[in-house]
């Protein structure tokens, strides 16, 4: 159901809630406020599941925020309009963003940074303004999940968390740029900026890391090593760029010593997507002396600390950080819908599997298996 944008009601739908870490999701009849001043609340037509959902539902470091519900990389259309809001209306197609962009602090100014101070990535599980929840289930309040929650026919977020992009655009399919397609691409792009000609290694072949192999092959790299321990991704990994497939299984040496015997000591660029912090030392020692770039885009799923010889430094390597590959979400991300509608991007060859929204564990348990690239779920039309 919905209501009127101009005097908008609570709506009732249904969302898949988390009642505990690592439980199965539970189709609920949820209650879904009316947006908030500068807030719109968005119908959500497809969302896509993203590591990064899987790694937080398990962990029980945040049991405290828990009945949830989970979902940010998703697209739909605007369903009404809150207070103050004048850049978006009813009708409009949207992307969610994980990590808004308001378009006024110091970083979101500074032409160097797209970690906004204002409506930057959220942990706490509620909303930017208010610090409260616009779910609730029979009076019992559900907590949010990067200030996004798609996990549900409808869902309210901050007018900055959220993009417009063409009506034209297929929404099952671009739903993917609000997260891991876009990280990968502006990793190789934006943050390590990838020169033509040079030698690039990924560690995990998930959709971020075959991302950025993506934005590798298109800048020119000559050589894309792709590392991963599944070797039922070595044929998949070539469609995006891959040019060598190494199973760490298959060696009894360091997989760092094999990168860098394979590349003349070692790659010119080095990505971490995998979430693991005894990888980004990994990928330090794979990249070369006197310029090698680390970037680690992975979320890591336990020991957060980073450990490294400062002699990896001493020698010239480089170590960066990447959050949405450094793009700029509202700025940039229609950007990236406008290249997949000329055909210079892939998107399509990420989704391995089509499901229906109520098909939602389903989904959770071939991403544990490692089973899929992304699964796109549909909500009820």
């Amino acid at each position: 159901m919905s209501s009127s944008t101009e005097h908008p009601r609570v709506i009732t739908c249904k969302a898949a809630v988390a009642w505990g870490a690592g439980e199965a999701l539970v189709m609920e009849e949820v209650e879904v406020s009316p947006p908030h001043p500068m807030e719109i609340r968005i119908k959500v037509v497809c969302t896509s599941l993203c590591r990064s959902d899987v790694t937080a539902w398990q962990s029980q470091a945040h049991a405290s925020i828990f009945p949830r519900i989970f979902g940010h990389e998703a697209s739909g259309i605007v369903e009404s309009v809150g207070q103050g809001v004048s850049e978006f209306e009813q009708g409009d197609h949207v992307l969610t963003l994980f990590t808004g962009e308001c378009m006024s602090c110091r970083h979101c100014t500074s032409g160097k940074s797209n970690i906004c101070q204002v409506l930057g990535l959220e942990r706490r599980g509620v909303m930017h303004s208010d610090q409260g929840t616009r779910f609730s289930v029979k009076g019992r309040p559900i907590y949010h999940y990067c200030a996004v929650s798609s996990f549900s026919e409808y869902t309210v977020v901050h007018s900055g968390c959220a993009v417009k992009v063409s009506s034209v655009a297929p929404l099952e399919k671009i739903c993917l740029l609000s997260c891991g397609v876009a990280a990968g691409l502006g990793a190789a792009w934006k943050v390590a900026d990838i020169a033509g000609g040079s030698t690039v290694v990924i560690f995990g072949l998930g959709t971020v890391g075959l991302a950025v192999a993506q934005g590798a092959k298109l800048r020119g790299a000559s050589r894309i090593v792709g590392v991963d321990t599944n070797p039922e991704k070595s044929e998949k990994a070539k469609v995006f760029g891959i040019t060598d497939f190494i199973n760490p299984h298959d060696y009894d040496e360091p997989i760092q010593q094999v990168v860098k015997r394979i590349t003349d000591g070692g790659a010119d660029y080095s990505f971490e997507c995998i979430g693991d912090t005894r990888m980004i030392t990994a990928a330090l020692q794979s990249s070369c002396d006197g310029w090698g770039l680390a970037v680690t885009l992975g979320v890591p799923k336990v020991e957060p600390e980073v450990s490294a010889h400062y002699a990896l430094f001493l020698t010239g390597r480089t170590l960066k950080g990447s959050l949405l590959g450094g793009w700029k979400p509202k700025s940039d991300l229609p950007l990236l819908v406008d290249m997949y509608l000329r055909e210079e991007i892939q998107i399509d060859e990420f989704i391995t599997h089509n499901l229906s929204f109520e098909e939602i564990n389903k989904a959770f348990d071939l991403m544990k298996e490692g089973k899929c690239l992304r699964c796109v779920l549909h909500m009820p039309k």
